[in-house]
């Protein structure tokens, strides 16, 4: 055997061993970095959900003021106008009426108590939310029947007997607002069907209106950006997705489905 033939395998197990550490370190030091990148990543998300979750919090009291605002000057400030009217009105000279305009006033004044206590429900926000995503709905459903102005029905099955998650919910509820916001602005709608159906792991909210409904590609930029495409990303930073389904004159319907409670 030469020389030669001895020298290639020694060089071989030589460039073996000192390339197979490299090689290794080369493999941790790509490791390391992809690990920390995906703990950035990680980190980067956990502060976009908190982050988008406190705006969640401040949109839902301000919606909340809003609502509270409308409704002590058009609901409550006119039964206690009404009140302070028909008291007013009492002519000493006929007891007959006095007594009824005195029971009438005791009425609006328990009414207005009554709206007084609405207000007090709706002034808990998010303490509304802790109690439910059915018990929040509900009271939505109830101002926007108070208006007056939209047929509405809302159907629950479900969800009783899951435990639910406070974050998710307190999303998931913005997102029925904006939904009923863009259709009281937009839809022309007079009648509005809200479902919520928990099954196999799995929460699907579905709003419904009979409005003038739109062509999606049709919609001007800032409603896209501001609408559609603000409920799409809540709707995924929980894990979920929405379809929307519209055409002009077909009214509008928008599912969205949630892996809940998890």
């Amino acid at each position: 055997m030469g020389n030669e033939d001895i020298t290639w395998p020694i060089i071989i197990a030589s460039a073996i061993f000192f390339l197979a550490p490299a090689a290794l370190v080369s493999y941790l030091v790509i490791y390391n970095g992809r690990k920390k990148k995906h703990a950035e990543e990680k980190m980067q998300m956990e502060q976009d959900f908190n982050s988008e979750l406190v705006k969640t919090q401040h949109e839902i009291r301000e919606q909340t003021m809003q609502t509270i605002g409308a409704d002590l000057h058009d609901n409550i400030g006119q039964l206690l106008s009404l009140t302070s009217f028909t008291l007013k009105s009492i002519a000493h000279s006929e007891p007959d009426a006095m007594l009824k305009k005195v029971n009438d006033a005791i009425d609006l004044t328990a009414r207005s108590i009554q709206e007084m206590r609405l207000l007090g429900k709706l002034l808990q926000g998010e303490q509304l939310v802790g109690l439910g995503l059915h018990e929040a709905i509900k009271q939505e459903v109830n101002w926007l029947q108070k208006t007056g102005v939209y047929e509405v029905n809302y159907t629950c099955k479900g969800l009783d007997s899951t435990a639910g998650n406070p974050e998710k919910d307190l999303i998931l509820f913005r997102i029925l607002q904006e939904i009923i916001n863009n259709t009281i602005k937009h839809a022309q709608a007079t009648c509005i069907h809200i479902d919520l159906n928990y099954a196999d792991a799995c929460l699907k909210l579905s709003i419904e209106d009979n409005g003038v409904g739109f062509g999606i590609n049709e919609l001007p930029a800032e409603q896209i950006g501001m609408g559609l495409q603000n409920i799409q990303k809540r709707a995924s930073m929980i894990g979920g997705e929405t379809t929307i389904n519209s055409l002009p004159g077909s009214g509008t319907t928008i599912h969205v489905f949630i892996p809940y409670p998890q």
